[in-house]
């Protein structure tokens, strides 16, 4: 089995990857030797929408370079059921996307999930179950080259109840869509959060 990571890089991503079998879609692939991250990341400006591979023996090394590279957030987020087995999404900033936030200090992964996603939508969670999937994200904040690493669980609510999105945190809307209704959101949101319904099994 292939190991791998993707860095989603808004609409870009970076796989690194020790083997491409079973790629299908169309990847640009970069010269591991000369790699330096931060010159890859200021080189792709105006080049939005491409995805690139790096093939390594070890891409967990390549990695954990990037990270010594990029300021370092910690965040979690859930992928929502309710009893009607539909799921919870948000439009935040004129995309749609899943209720997420940063991990406070002393603070586990799961349990910051479980606040932000009552905190962004005004929901109260009755079981915060598995990890679904970890993704992560490069994008630049205060002169700073940040790499966000999300750790994604699923979750459920009782019943179907209403939604109060979080206008401060730019949350203009918070629903309830079934798997058949998401064709909107599949139109306009970001590759993460794809691979995030890809692993939840809702894609």
């Amino acid at each position: 089995m292939a190991q791998k990571y993707i860095i989603y890089l808004n609409d870009s991503s970076l796989l690194l990857t020790d083997s491409l079998a079973g790629q299908t879609s169309e990847i640009q692939q970069l010269d591991v030797q000369d790699f330096d991250f931060l010159t890859f990341y200021k080189n792709l400006n105006g080049k939005a929408g491409k995805d690139y591979v790096l093939i390594a023996e070890d891409p967990k090394s390549i990695l954990q370079k990037i990270k010594k590279q990029t300021f370092r957030i910690k965040a979690a987020g859930g992928l929502v059921q309710n009893s009607s087995g539909k799921f919870l999404f948000i439009f935040r900033n004129k995309r749609w996307d899943l209720p997420k936030g940063k991990v406070e200090k002393k603070e586990k992964m799961k349990e910051a999930a479980l606040r932000e996603v009552e905190e962004e939508c005004g929901v109260k969670i009755k079981t915060n179950d598995e990890k679904i999937c970890r993704t992560y994200h490069v994008y630049p904040l205060d002169n700073k080259i940040v790499l966000k690493k999300t750790n994604w669980y699923s979750m459920t609510v009782k019943g179907s109840p209403k939604l109060v999105p979080q206008l401060e945190e730019g949350i203009t809307k918070a629903v309830w869509l079934g798997k058949e209704e998401l064709k909107p959101v599949l139109e306009d949101t970001f590759p993460l959060i794809l691979e995030v319904l890809k692993a939840g099994g809702l894609i």
